[in-house]
């Protein structure tokens, strides 16, 4: 049996607190290999998205204190995305803010949620765990609520096979 098609869609999101996501999946990859794949612009255009979404920008200037950002389009409506990197510790942690550009009404930057992915490898298989910690409840149900979840299976399922690739 293969593992990785095994894994596709096992990415388990639970709530521990009124202002946290927190995403756990198993890869059978070393973390150096699923952190290069989150940190490379290249590689990030492979699995971040849906393969019909168009890619406008991806930026990532990888050092505490760097920006990131993507812009992409999908069926005509673009939609952007920006942080800044807050701690790097190649291939285990990686911290940054995370910010939707297309709240209307609001200053992206005032509801900027705090990601942190962790990366814990044992045996040839990574524990990827990422702790999205929002500025209050509502963002983080908001963040919920738009389809986050079905399209974040969709994209590590694609990280899978793109690390394999890598090996």
């Amino acid at each position: 049996m293969n593992n990785a098609i095994e894994r596709y869609g096992s990415a388990v999101v639970t709530l521990p607190s009124d202002r946290e996501i927190l995403i756990t999946r198993q890869f059978d990859a070393p973390a150096r290999l699923i952190f290069k794949a989150y940190t490379t612009p290249e590689l990030v255009r492979r699995w971040w998205v849906s393969a019909d979404d168009e890619w406008l920008v991806c930026e990532i200037d990888l050092r505490v204190g760097g920006r990131w950002r993507y812009v992409t389009r999908s069926g005509g409506a673009e939609a952007g995305f920006h942080g800044e990197y807050r701690a790097i510790e190649a291939p285990h942690r990686l911290v940054s803010t995370d910010v939707y550009e297309g709240i209307g009404g609001i200053d992206p930057d005032d509801v900027a949620a705090l990601d942190t992915l962790v990366l814990e490898e044992r045996d040839g298989v990574t524990t990827m765990t990422v702790t999205v910690l929002h500025v209050n409840q509502q963002a983080r149900d908001m963040h919920l609520a738009a389809g986050m979840e079905e399209g974040m299976q969709l994209a590590l399922d694609r990280l899978e096979v793109i690390t394999a690739g890598l090996r």
